[in-house]
């Protein structure tokens, strides 16, 4: 089998879809691996990196997606590279409940098979590929956060000014950021943790109470853990410094669990990081932004909506993604993708269109 790895052209993403070692491990188990010259180079990896393991450069995003018979990358392809449809397997996250009708349109006449990697769901209920990726997003929260709660945040308008001037862990006599997390999965307990490990006070809603408990144990009951209804999210968001979205719903949009009202009663200068904004979002004052623009000010308050937020540690992130993907680009090598699919029940899981037929997954 032929496998293609583009270089990502959305603005800012610098994460590729396959790492010299996941190379080097197809190359191995006997297939071709066609890299599009420069597309590892964000991420810190050379062209000639792949080309010592027996990968193969090839010096057109055209011969990266017209060569291979798979085409794996991070981020859904953009207008500009509708035109290298031409049936090929394409394995990236498509976030399409989201996406423009204009991809699902591609993807159909062009009679695509794609895989959208964040919609591959083991049977025990896990997300093999999304959860490494979540947990590369969580983990960078603190640090984003910490930025924007500055006197003097990056990226803010220059007569701006700046955040609440909190330190997250305060001072002996000082207290604390409150950090109020809405969603006890990967991203929310990664945030958790590390919000924790700084010295922050943090509050975790969810609606499931098993997700709680486990939260709870988790972090050693340093967190304080609410049931995620209306009352408490309202309550517990007009005292935050600092609100992280960390909502999923498998293939679907993000509900809006923070409405206008409540960013509106938020603290003047706190920081909302929307981190469902791939899924749509779960605040309703969020909208996407870029890393090169990743904020802005409504309702007197910092969002912060940045769909790849992975991508400003792209190594690491680039690393997860190629871990949690190369059992499937090896199963699919070995037995062609129509039989890993039959084979797999977490690939049938992602799929969402096969040979231009939109296909829709059954889910609990």
């Amino acid at each position: 089998m032929d496998i293609g790895v583009p270089r990502e052209i959305r603005p800012a993403e610098q994460r590729v879809g396959l790492t010299p070692p996941g190379a080097d491990a197809l190359v191995r188990a006997g297939y071709r691996v066609f890299v599009e010259q420069g597309a590892g180079r964000g991420a810190g990896f050379h062209d000639r990196e792949y080309a010592q393991v027996g990968a193969t450069i090839v010096y057109s995003t055209e011969e990266a997606w017209r060569r291979p018979e798979v085409v794996v990358k991070v981020s859904r392809p953009t207008a500009d590279e509708y035109g290298y449809f031409h049936g090929q397997t394409m394995l990236a996250f498509l976030h399409h409940t989201v996406a423009s009708p204009d991809l699902l349109i591609a993807l159909r006449e062009h009679e695509m098979t794609a895989i959208a990697a964040e919609m591959i769901e083991s049977e025990d209920g896990t997300f093999p590929v999304l959860h490494p990726t979540s947990e590369v997003a969580g983990r960078m929260t603190p640090i984003i956060a910490g930025g924007l709660l500055t006197s003097r945040p990056t990226g803010l308008p220059a007569d701006h000014v700046g955040g609440r001037g909190s330190l997250l862990s305060g001072v002996p006599g000082v207290p604390p950021a409150n950090v109020v997390i809405i969603g006890a999965g990967v991203v929310g307990t990664n945030a958790a943790r590390m919000f924790l490990g700084l010295g922050a006070q943090v509050t975790v809603l969810d609606r499931d109470a098993g997700r709680l408990r486990v939260i709870d144990e988790a972090v050693q009951g340093r967190a304080v853990t609410m049931t995620a209804t209306p009352y408490n999210i309202e309550k517990a968001v007009a005292f935050a410094d600092v609100l992280i979205g960390a909502v999923y719903v498998a293939g679907q949009r993000a509900p809006i669990v923070v409405t206008r009202s409540m960013v509106r009663a938020m603290r003047p200068r706190a920081v909302i990081i929307d981190l469902s904004i791939d899924q749509g979002g779960c605040v309703e004052t969020s909208r996407p932004t870029t890393l090169d623009g990743p904020v802005y000010i409504e309702e007197g308050v910092i969002h912060y909506c940045v769909p790849n937020v992975p991508a400003r540690v792209a190594r690491t992130a680039s690393h997860a993604w190629a871990n949690a993907v190369l059992p499937y680009l090896l199963l699919m090598g070995e037995h062609g993708v129509d039989d890993a699919l039959r084979r797999s029940f977490a690939l049938r899981q992602g799929l969402v269109v096969r040979r231009g037929v939109a296909r829709e997954v059954s889910r609990p």
